[in-house]
């Protein structure tokens, strides 16, 4: 049966973005459903401009990516954050929603799942996340498990993270991440995080300390016939992360409130974030703005010794 061909995806690079990937220089995507579905206006835009900032002291270009007018855009000028910041209704577009947003045409905010789809379209090596997705607690009966853990099977990206929100069933979300064959590797931590909180409970699979062994790790994994991720976790900082037994019980509570209310789904997300935060008279959001800021500078500093790595040991 004859194939035929698909017309090509427009991916749209920023000057800076593109210059810097044809040089081999280091660059780092962002998600920019931050901007929309975060903190409310204007401290979405600044907080935005304070995460790419990140990662330039990290070392590396930022690059937000989003999709406007039919296109994917990498790298987002002061002025697009802005408008994505200040227009209210921009939706969340997520692996699954991208040939359909694109087909229509419009503004749409990514999430992990798509910024990863868009990063490997565009050759960019690492991406940058406060925390992701996962399985979620209750998964053996409502199968409510995050996009983000299929799409690392798929995207060849190195993903910087503070590991999953503490909401999740975080020892599922390792089980599942173990099966899917999905590197993960913290960074100078024994423990995987747990977002703002700095241990999950749970011992990381791998810990290295050293920058340039990690940029040898992810060429390996991809060395060895792999187009996935890998998965790189950093904890918030000890003097902003927020106490586990807090959390504990703010979402436990939350839980049995979100069952009673019969909220569930994509809704349970935003609910049991909104009741930790107010558990925690708001120490959850600063600390969530800390980590945002945090992992970008990380994600930065090893997006460089990976560039680096490159330019010495590949040809």
């Amino acid at each position: 049966m004859r194939q035929h061909a698909h017309p090509p995806i427009p991916v749209q690079l920023s000057e800076e973005v593109a210059d810097a990937c044809k040089e081999g220089r280091p660059v780092v995507a962002l998600e920019s459903n931050v901007i929309t579905h975060g903190l409310p206006y204007p401290n979405n835009a600044a907080t935005a401009c304070k995460v790419e900032e990140a990662v330039r002291s990290g070392g590396a270009v930022p690059a937000t990516i989003a999709v406007d007018g039919g296109a994917i855009r990498v790298g987002m000028t002061a002025a697009d954050i802005e408008r994505f910041a200040s227009t209210p209704g921009i939706p969340k577009v997520s692996a699954r929603d991208l040939p359909t947003v694109l087909a229509r045409g419009g503004l749409g905010a990514m999430t992990v799942a798509s910024s990863l789809v868009a990063a490997d379209l565009a050759g960019i090596a690492f991406f940058a996340s406060a925390g992701i997705g996962g399985v979620h607690r209750g998964a053996e009966t409502s199968m409510d498990i995050s996009s983000d853990l299929i799409q690392f099977t798929r995207s060849k990206v190195a993903v910087v993270c503070a590991g999953a929100k503490k909401i999740l069933d975080l020892g599922l979300t390792l089980e599942y991440l173990e099966t899917l064959s999905v590197p993960v590797v913290s960074y100078r931590s024994d423990d995987f995080p747990a977002f703002y909180c700095i241990s999950s409970g749970f011992p990381s699979p791998c810990r290295l300390d050293d920058a340039t062994t990690i940029a040898r790790a992810v060429e390996n994994h991809w060395a060895l016939g792999n187009h996935s991720s890998f998965l790189i976790t950093t904890p918030v900082n000890a003097e902003d992360a927020v106490d586990d037994a807090d959390v504990d019980q703010a979402i436990d509570e939350a839980m049995a409130a979100a069952r009673r209310d019969g909220v569930r789904g994509n809704a349970i997300t935003k609910y049991l974030m909104r009741a930790v935060d107010t558990a925690t008279q708001g120490r959850s959001s600063r600390a969530n703005m800390s980590v945002l800021i945090s992992t970008a500078h990380t994600a930065g500093h090893l997006a460089a010794a990976h560039a680096r790595y490159r330019a010495d040991h590949i040809r």
